[in-house]
């Protein structure tokens, strides 16, 4: 039975002619990953970096939004080569890299998701879900066209180096970093400091000057809407396990004596 695959991510942020809001999904829950995507938001980033996510509980993550109009980004633990390899075949379309510091690591990104001569992607699409068992005719000779990459600028290292991180070919686009990248410049929690979003429009206004999309990271909304005003293309504006925290210490703010809670060693 031919089958096709969907729009990649940066196909639909075209296609939307808008910018995209989207949420970490960090559970490693395939129901409230289900649950996320039914949201109405344009996309989930499901992370395998910060939370605790192996190939199984992505690739059931995966199946879970697949019926919904979402788009599902992935982020892997490391920009290696095998790693890449692994979740490509899963079937993930949209891969986010993060800590690329270079043209040199972004390049090595774009060789990881390209098969050869091209790059240096191992061959297994008959074993694997990308393909749907090499029932998408062609895979092989137009699996490129079904994978985006982003890269993520989140060190004053990658900052420095934006503009030759643009120009690799076979990056789609960047997605900023502001709590990595406040870290490296010694303001540790200080993601809102006006220096560290000062070198996040820097990076938007280089990635606009490239003609490539740029995301950023940003729970706060007024710096949200800042950051699109400034050119940002597609935003992450929260995460599942920061509403599920947020919402449920309020239940116990509402409910539970603040003498009480006082007391209790737990937390």
């Amino acid at each position: 039975m031919p089958l096709q695959l969907g729009p990649t991510f940066f196909s639909a942020l075209t296609e939307a002619g808008r910018p995209l809001a989207g949420m970490w999904v960090c559970s490693g829950s395939p129901l409230v990953a289900e649950i996320c995507a039914g949201s109405g938001l344009d996309w989930v980033l499901i992370d395998a970096e910060h939370s605790p996510n192996g190939l199984e509980s992505i690739l059931a993550q995966l199946h879970a939004v697949s019926g919904y109009p979402v788009q599902a980004m992935v982020r892997p633990p490391v920009n290696d080569t095998v790693v890449i390899k692994q979740y490509l075949d899963l079937g993930v379309q949209n891969l986010l890299i993060p800590m690329v510091n270079s043209a040199f690591e972004a390049a090595s990104a774009v060789a990881a998701v390209r098969y050869p001569p091209h790059g240096v992607r191992g061959v297994g699409s008959a074993l694997a879900r990308a393909s749907r068992w090499n029932r998408v005719p062609d895979y092989l000779a137009s699996a490129s066209e079904s994978i985006s990459l982003t890269v993520q600028i989140e060190s004053e290292a990658a900052a420095s180096a934006v503009e030759e991180i643009l120009a690799v070919d076979g990056v789609d686009g960047i997605f900023l970093g502001p709590s990595d990248l406040a870290a490296s410049m010694g303001l540790l929690g200080q993601q809102e400091n006006p220096l560290v979003r000062a070198v996040v429009e820097h990076c938007l206004e280089a990635a606009k000057a490239a003609g490539k999309p740029a995301g950023v990271n940003a729970f706060n909304e007024s710096t949200a809407r800042a950051y699109l005003d400034a050119g940002a293309s597609f935003v992450l504006v929260g995460a599942d396990v920061a509403v599920l925290a947020r919402a449920s210490e309020g239940f116990a703010s509402t409910f539970i004596p603040v003498s009480e809670t006082a007391d209790r060693e737990s937390y």
